[in-house]
């Protein structure tokens, strides 16, 4: 008899332990997919994250190079300035006559002048007009004069052009007002 209850006892355990080992190995399972998930999202997680820095640092390169470059068309404007400036100069090289010599090269330079005033407005430089009123944002008042034609504070003469940069001032105009 005791080997019979030996027995059940034995037969009871392996039961007990049957549903205990499938009670343990529930959670097990659940805890190893949650672990591979996990694994997963920090794999995809370093993999954006690497990502995102090469496109930071991308981007960073890119950025540095339109700064250093950013004056590339206007300096391709500017070089058939340089070349009229160049054929002025070596025109003064012939054996014209004088008189014909200095109002070619007074042509010249005035086209020239026309050419480089045509680059700079093409890139957004511009003259201050000289018809507008004082205005101490972009004249610069360097004397002051008596004028019976102009009214106290008119622009009376221009010593120097000023010029804008889009809204900007780049140079004031250096002006004569009136008293």
């Amino acid at each position: 008899m005791s080997t019979q209850i030996n027995e059940e006892v034995a037969s009871e355990e392996q039961v007990v332990l049957n549903e205990g080992e499938e009670a343990i190995a529930e959670p097990l399972n659940e805890l190893e997919t949650a672990q591979a998930q996990l694994a997963s999202l920090q794999d995809k997680y370093a993999r954006v994250h690497a990502d995102f820095d090469n496109i930071k640092k991308r981007l960073e390169r890119e950025k540095y190079q339109a700064l250093e470059y950013a004056n590339e068309k206007f300096a391709k404007d500017l070089i058939p300035v340089v070349d009229s400036l160049s054929m002025a100069i070596s025109a003064t090289a012939s054996e014209a006559d004088a008189n014909v010599l200095l109002e070619k090269l007074k042509e010249g330079v005035e086209l020239t002048m026309k050419q480089l005033l045509s680059v700079l407005e093409k890139h957004g430089v511009t003259a201050v007009d000289e018809s507008e009123p004082f205005n101490p944002d972009i004249h610069n008042a360097v004397q002051r004069v008596d004028s019976p034609d102009h009214e106290s504070g008119e622009i009376v003469n221009t010593f120097q052009k000023g010029f804008r940069y889009k809204e900007r001032t780049l140079r004031d105009a250096m002006v004569v007002i009136a008293n």
